[in-house]
């Protein structure tokens, strides 16, 4: 096993080993780092050999598709990366916002005209390797900042960036969970079996 597969997972055709690559760490962080290649790659997976058309096709009673489901992943990693940083002004107040702030905030789940799923995963694998950089560099995983308000979380929490890291991939597993339903509804294709 190569150094970029011990931290990002596996190289695919859309993104080169070295693209992804992070200073190399161990204990905790490379378990963290191992946990989020994993469940991206089966949320990549799913959409191997697709069209762009296809990858938004809702091929199930659902909103979802293939396509908009990398997106909302990629819009969630990225809020709760920037959390970590900065705290909860990198995030909306959920409990303000209008319908036209729902509406917008719907746009993650689809494929809009124009969006491509090279774009789509290219942009998803930008958001993972600035996540990568910050699992390995973060000075400190206990570092705590109050969640931001929303009808979901309890009034005054506090999560630890530890928290938020496994918060990610726990997200990033139930998509890509949602991805392999997605996928197989649409071609019979499966990720296993």
């Amino acid at each position: 096993m190569n150094f970029d597969e011990r931290t990002t997972g596996p190289a695919t055709r859309d993104e080169p080993a070295d693209a992804q690559a992070v200073p190399a760490v161990t204990g905790e962080r490379a378990d963290l780092l191992e946990a989020l290649a994993k469940q991206r790659h089966f949320l990549r997976f799913p959409t191997r050999d697709l069209t762009d058309e296809q990858a938004g096709l809702r091929t199930t009673a659902g909103e979802l598709c293939l396509g908009g489901l990398i997106k909302h992943v990629t819009s969630v990693e990225r809020g709760w990366a920037e959390f970590i940083r900065t705290g909860p002004s990198a995030m909306p107040d959920f409990t303000a916002m209008t319908e036209t702030d729902w509406a917008r905030r719907a746009d993650d789940f689809r494929m809009l005209p124009g969006e491509t799923l090279a774009g789509v995963l290219a942009a998803y694998a930008e958001v993972a390797g600035r996540t990568d950089e910050l699992v390995a560099t973060l000075p400190d995983l206990d570092a705590a900042w109050p969640l931001p308000k929303a009808p979901w979380f309890e009034a005054g929490a506090e999560w630890s960036a530890r928290r938020v890291l496994l918060h990610i991939v726990a997200e990033t597993a139930q998509h890509a969970g949602h991805a392999d339903i997605l996928r197989e509804s649409l071609d019979g294709a499966r990720s296993m079996g």
